[in-house]
């Protein structure tokens, strides 16, 4: 969120994702988080980034959650090469939706069933919204009420991403728990 307000005049050209660019300045899967397009994207990501870390504390989500967070991070625009006709990419939006699947995966993997159970409302939610969006059919699309154009596919690598990430951290959490002679 801060790195967003702070780029906020910054030419989003300079940091925003850009395939043709991944190799030689790979760190833009870092930085095009931070670019914002209008006053309505940055309000609605920041929103989103209180809503997403408000989760993720009622979750009671463990540091491994958010360490798969910040690994989801850049995957998330890495995922964007799938789609070369999206040139340009910024916002937070991709890393929420990594960030909602962190917190699903954490919960069925929290052992309580109502915790399972939420987490699976959560997961089936965010699947349904990632397919409604079509992300397979071309790279923007122009909601009504929005002034921008939203890329569909950095919402499903997002999640995709996030959940990866989480399966395996709570994989090597339950890992290093397990006694040595269950190894």
């Amino acid at each position: 969120m801060a790195g967003a307000l702070l780029a906020w005049r910054t030419d989003a050209a300079r940091i925003d994702w850009q395939p043709a660019l991944a190799a030689s300045e790979p760190w833009r899967a870092v930085t095009a988080v931070f670019v914002h397009y209008s006053v309505l994207h940055l309000a609605a990501n920041l929103a989103g980034a209180a809503l997403v870390g408000a989760l993720g504390k009622a979750a009671a989500v463990p540091l491994r959650g958010a360490a798969a967070w910040a690994v989801a991070w850049p995957l998330t625009q890495l995922g964007l090469l799938m789609q070369p006709q999206l040139l340009h990419y910024g916002g937070l939006s991709g890393v929420l939706h990594a960030g909602v699947a962190v917190v699903a995966v954490h919960l069925v993997a929290a052992g309580a069933r109502s915790q399972r159970l939420i987490g699976l409302a959560i997961g089936a939610v965010l699947v349904a919204k990632v397919i409604s969006e079509a992300p397979w059919a071309g790279p923007l699309r122009h909601p009504a009420g929005w002034d921008i154009a939203v890329a569909p596919l950095a919402h499903a690598s997002g999640a995709a991403m996030g959940a990866l990430c989480a399966a395996i951290a709570e994989l090597l959490s339950r890992r290093r728990a397990a006694p040595v002679a269950q190894r």
